[in-house]
């Protein structure tokens, strides 16, 4: 059944991702990109690995995806002005897409992953905690390269900040003056009004107007 299962999944995500980069609707390509993380995470889920299953749906389909596709519905993307570059363009696009499969047929290759590179284990019992494996797994053996990717994130928060930070005209500032906030007065800003009287005095301009009509 695992085997079943495992082929099932595996001919969905193919299906999927073949058509995130076919699709000619860009609404289209993020749905079938959303199905192609639920099917990862099912593959995922057959191979015990619970936590990174569930941190797929829940950080890329929950968030990442749902923040790409309201993005890609709110933009009016010009379809026809798109393609009119495409076989200008073509040609440096094909070389970078064999370069990529040209990489990937390197290291996916049977040097690296082939069967007698892994000894497939039997299924662990009810008090394993894949949580507590993979933390173990990254913060000993793995401690150098995690703190590696953190140090490269944090560079980027720290750029993309910084590319915000760019010189604007005092009009286009939106900067907050603290000593004016505090200066305001409730008479500037509020206006109390009652109800009662305010409809007494609309109830007789309009008599008034029928008298003179």
């Amino acid at each position: 059944m695992t085997t079943t299962l495992f082929y099932l999944f595996s001919a969905i995500l193919i299906f999927a991702a073949l058509r995130v980069v076919t699709a000619k609707s860009a609404v289209h390509a993020a749905i079938f990109l959303i199905l192609a993380f639920f099917t990862t995470s099912a593959l995922w889920l057959l191979l015990e690995a619970e936590f990174l299953a569930i941190t797929l749906v829940l950080v890329y389909v929950g968030a990442v995806m749902v923040l790409f596709l309201f993005v890609v519905m709110m933009l009016d993307v010009n379809h026809a002005a798109l393609r009119e570059g495409f076989t200008r363009y073509f040609p440096a696009g094909a070389l970078v897409a064999a370069t990529i499969v040209f990489e990937m047929s390197l290291v996916v290759g049977g040097r690296y992953f082939s069967s007698d590179k892994f000894t497939l284990t039997s299924s662990h019992g009810a008090d394993y905690s894949n949580t507590k494996a993979l933390g173990e797994e990254l913060y000993t053996v793995h401690l150098f390269e995690f703190e590696v990717a953190a140090a490269i994130l944090l560079i980027a928060i720290v750029a993309a900040i910084g590319l915000t930070f760019r010189r604007r005209s005092e009009s286009e500032s939106r900067k907050q003056s603290i000593p004016d906030q505090h200066s305001v007065v409730r008479r500037d800003r509020v206006r109390l009004l009652d109800v009662a009287s305010e409809e007494r005095k609309f109830s007789l301009e309009k008599q008034s107007e029928e008298t003179k009509s």
